[in-house]
C-alpha cells in the first residue's frame, strides 16, 4: 500500500499549478467561455467535451460527434477521439497523454502538458491566428554548402578526433592513486 502512495505522490508532486491555469486560461481563451466557477480544472476537463469542442475549434470537424450523454464509456470514446484528432493536428504521439490520466485522474499534470503541446502545435498550421500556448518551436536551419566550403573542412582535424595539440593528462594526478597490493 505505501509502494502505491508513494507513487501518487511522486505523480502529484509533477503537478505545477501555475501551468494548470496557463492552460485553463488558454483553453478558455480559444472557445470564448470560462470554466464553471467552483468546479476543478480536472473536474470539468474530465468527459473530454472541453477538449473535442477544442479541438473542433482549431481544425474544424476534427471530431464530428462529441458525445455528452450516454455513461462513462461514451465519455471516454469523446478522450479517445480528441487523442486521435491531436496526434492529426501535428501533436507528437509521445506528448499525447493515456486516457485513463484524465477519467480516473491518475496524471493530471501529463493531461495539462497535452494542452501545452498542442499549443506548440497550433504554431505549425498559419490558418490559426492566436492565441497561442507555450514557446514557438524553432523553425528547420537549413544551410547549403558548396563542395569548396566542404572539401575545405576534410583538411581540418578537431580536438575530439584524437589530436590536442600535443598535451597529454601524463603526470595528472587527481586524488589517491590506486594502488595494487599483490598478496594480501
Amino acid at each position: 500500500m505505501s509502494l502505491e502512495r508513494a507513487i501518487r505522490a511522486k505523480i502529484a508532486g509533477k503537478r505545477n499549478p501555475e501551468m494548470d491555469k496557463e492552460a485553463q486560461e488558454w483553453i478558455e481563451a480559444i472557445l470564448g467561455s470560462k470554466f464553471p466557477a467552483g468546479v476543478e480544472y480536472e473536474e470539468h476537463l474530465r468527459d473530454g467535451q472541453v477538449f473535442c469542442a477544442l479541438i473542433n475549434k482549431l481544425a474544424p470537424n476534427s471530431v464530428p460527434k462529441i458525445n455528452s450523454s450516454g455513461g462513462q464509456f461514451k465519455m471516454m470514446e469523446n478522450i479517445n477521439n480528441f487523442q486521435k484528432a491531436l496526434k492529426e493536428y501535428g501533436v507528437p504521439d509521445l506528448d499525447v497523454f493515456q486516457t485513463v490520466d484524465l477519467w480516473e485522474k491518475k496524471d493530471i499534470a501529463q493531461v495539462t502538458n497535452t494542452v501545452f503541446a498542442l499549443g506548440r502545435a497550433a504554431y505549425k498550421h498559419p490558418e490559426f491566428q492566436g492565441p497561442f500556448l507555450g514557446p514557438k518551436p524553432a523553425d528547420e536551419c537549413k544551410r547549403d554548402f558548396s563542395e569548396e566550403q566542404l572539401r575545405a573542412g576534410h583538411g581540418i582535424i578537431g580536438l575530439q578526433a584524437g589530436s590536442n595539440k600535443g598535451a597529454t593528462q601524463a603526470g595528472q594526478n587527481i586524488g589517491a592513486s590506486r594502488k595494487i597490493l599483490l598478496g594480501k
